[in-house]
């Protein structure tokens, strides 16, 4: 019986005559629904919940889950369980990074879109202000917090709509990122592998120091 374990996922399983493949990882299809779902039902203004949640996605990914052993024989099953790992560790650090990307000009440099999220964000205090303008000669004070607050909802939900935009490139480049560090430290790990079982590193470790 074969280990279908996240500790186990490093294990190979025979696939017949063609060689051997990773198990299925049913717990990384799961983490990348987890986030799906977070990202479907994220409406209005990016909170820090979703940093909470696309961090504790990343750390289970990446603490419980191998990523896929380069194997040769089988090397459109490597690539395709290789997209299927890095597309959801880009889809968590998406989620993770969508608070950042709404708040952070340095991390998401979209300085024409703030601008007019800060006018739209003006366009909605005036219209606070016209619509409760029989508040102005009773409670001053309450009028100028209603403007502030709408102001403020108006602009985070301006930012929070175009960081969604934008949110699948982010989310692609971190794939990216982590398919080619996956891909390079398996090849690394291979080479180790085969170096240590050539037939000169045999006959060396049987001489005399």
């Amino acid at each position: 019986m074969h280990n279908l374990s996240p500790q186990g996922a490093g294990e190979t399983t025979s696939v017949g005559a063609g060689g051997h493949r990773e198990p299925v990882q049913p717990g990384v299809v799961g983490i990348a629904l987890a986030a799906v779902l977070t990202f479907a039902l994220a409406q209005g203004s990016w909170q820090w919940f979703a940093t909470y949640i696309g961090v504790t996605l990343l750390v289970v990914v990446l603490s419980s889950y191998r990523p896929p052993t380069v194997m040769p024989d089988l090397r459109f099953s490597y690539v395709q369980d290789l997209t299927a790992y890095s597309l959801v560790v880009g889809l968590c650090a998406a989620v993770a990074l969508a608070p950042m990307m709404q708040r952070w000009a340095w991390l998401f440099p979209m300085a024409g879109t703030r601008k007019q999220c800060i006018r739209l964000g003006t366009f909605e205090s005036l219209r606070t202000q016209a619509s409760l303008a029989n508040l102005a000669s009773r409670d001053r004070t309450a009028l100028a917090n209603a403007q502030v607050v709408h102001r403020h909802d108006a602009i985070a939900d301006c930012l929070a709509s175009t960081t969604t935009l934008w949110l699948p490139v982010y989310g692609a480049g971190a794939a990216l990122l982590t398919g080619l560090g996956a891909w390079a430290f398996g090849r690394a790990r291979q080479g180790r592998r085969t170096a240590a079982g050539s037939p000169s590193a045999q006959t060396g470790q049987g001489k005399p120091p």
